[in-house]
């Protein structure tokens, strides 16, 4: 149960900025990670309302991480 609630609170803000790296848009990222997401709850893995409300945080957490690192590479070019 720990191993859930911590890949929760890391992966997807992981997710976010490994897919803004790629696809160089924060929005398409989110939109994938989300999709991810969604697709784990409709599956079944996600067993309680707390684990999606860490999922979230952990989203918008990638989500500010990303808009830094894009503003960054934006000054630097």
């Amino acid at each position: 149960m720990v191993v859930k609630y911590l890949s929760a609170l890391l992966l997807p803000g992981f997710m976010v900025v490994f897919f803004t790296k790629v696809a160089y848009s924060q929005v398409l990222a989110l939109i994938l990670t989300v999709a991810l997401i969604a697709a784990s709850v409709y599956k079944g893995y996600t067993e309680s309302f707390l684990l999606i409300v860490v999922d979230a945080f952990s989203l918008t957490a990638g989500f500010y991480f990303s808009n830094k690192m894009m503003k960054r590479n934006r000054k630097q070019q």
